[in-house]
């Protein structure tokens, strides 16, 4: 299972999370989901790029995920270095790996990362 794991500022526009996305799928393949913190993945920009690409969006708990990248922003506000990393191994479940690591949509407001495992359910 591939989950792309999504994070973004509160008024990212859905053009950003459209990118970013795009870029990680273009590198690692499809993805099976989508996960994000549990206070985002009601945001309308979220559910509507769900929707587009007929994708569950997964809640994810990232406090005190290691993940390969690190921005000191995000460590404190989320206790991790990256929460699309975080998001993507948290729902990619045990054994998952980061397979395109945090990629930055072009104007900032989002970030995307995506992990894999063998487990094909998400």
């Amino acid at each position: 299972m591939r989950v792309a794991g999504i994070g973004f500022r509160t008024d990212a526009p859905l053009s950003s999370l459209r990118a970013v996305l795009t870029a990680v799928e273009a590198i690692g393949g499809r993805v099976d989901a989508l996960a994000s913190l549990p206070e985002k993945i009601a945001a309308p920009r979220l559910q509507a790029l769900a929707l587009e690409r007929g994708l569950p969006v997964i809640a994810a708990t990232v406090r005190g995920i290691a993940t390969p990248t690190q921005s000191s922003r995000i460590q404190a506000l989320h206790g991790t270095g990256s929460v699309s990393e975080a998001a993507a191994l948290v729902v990619a479940g045990p054994g998952a790996k980061i397979t395109v690591a945090r990629r930055c949509a072009p104007d900032g407001m989002a970030t995307c990362a995506m992990a894999e495992t063998k487990d094909p359910t998400p």
